[in-house]
């Protein structure tokens, strides 16, 4: 299995399935042209030289809007440690790729880290234009009958509204360190949801593991914020950016 259900999200471990970068320019990105929006290509890699190469291999291909640098995946170089757990690593990654393209870079981190701003810090002094996190946490869940992990590599990924609160601490953490754009995800299922994280300092939001339950769930967050700024009275979504409160 690669997927299980949790009380409040699920686990996986799918890997990364793609068809590959070329299947991606001929079939993919004409069709998604098609809707005339924005399409942010994810790129992941092994080793800093396959992210440059993805991020070379797209240049000049219209209808790219950004990049997505997910620097989640393991460095065979650092023995299989995510990119994005260590500063240096985070920066050659981003570095590497900025001289590389003009297009805006969207650096996404695991939140599996001890401090995320500093990770986030040492992207943006790279060249990253966001950053988006987080990306799911580390997690096991076992089969108390068989006494198996539910998932076949034993470990995977959570998302889903359990992790909401510590996506919304770790946006706010960064927020704190750097000044770029920051991309919030991690369990937002409403238009509350999504404005918790705008006001932890997100300019933006990401919805996945909601659209499982519910394909339309993108739609129902953005239908539900106007009346909920009309409720808060709010004019423009803009002003709640990083304005929470904090206690003193």
């Amino acid at each position: 299995p690669r997927i299980c259900e949790t009380p409040a999200g699920m686990i996986n471990s799918i890997g990364l399935p793609g068809s590959g970068i070329e299947h991606f320019l001929k079939e993919d990105l004409p069709f998604l042209r098609g809707y005339g929006t924005p399409v942010i290509l994810s790129v992941a890699g092994s080793r800093v030289e396959e992210y440059v190469a993805l991020v070379e291999r797209v240049h000049g291909e219209e209808g790219i809007a950004a990049i997505e640098l997910n620097i989640s995946c393991p460095n065979v170089k650092q023995g299989g440690l995510a990119f994005s757990v260590d500063p240096h690593a985070t920066a050659q990654v981003v570095s590497a790729c900025r001289a590389a393209t003009a297009r805006p870079l969207i650096a996404k981190l695991t939140p599996n880290v001890t401090h995320i701003a500093t990770i986030a810090r040492a992207a943006a002094d790279a060249g990253a234009d966001a950053i988006a996190a987080i990306n799911t946490i580390q997690a096991m869940a076992i089969d108390v009958r068989s006494r198996r992990p539910r998932i076949a590599t034993n470990i995977g990924g959570l998302s889903g509204p359990a992790i909401r609160p510590i996506a919304v601490r770790m946006v706010w953490e960064i927020a704190q360190a750097v000044s770029i754009p920051i991309i919030g995800m991690g369990g937002i299922t409403s238009a509350a949801d999504a404005l918790e994280f705008i006001l932890a300092g997100a300019t933006a939001v990401a919805v996945g593991t909601a659209t499982f339950r519910s394909p339309g769930a993108v739609i129902e967050v953005i239908d539900g914020l106007g009346p909920l700024l009309a409720e808060l009275g709010v004019a423009r979504i803009r002003d709640l950016v990083g304005a929470v409160q904090l206690w003193e």
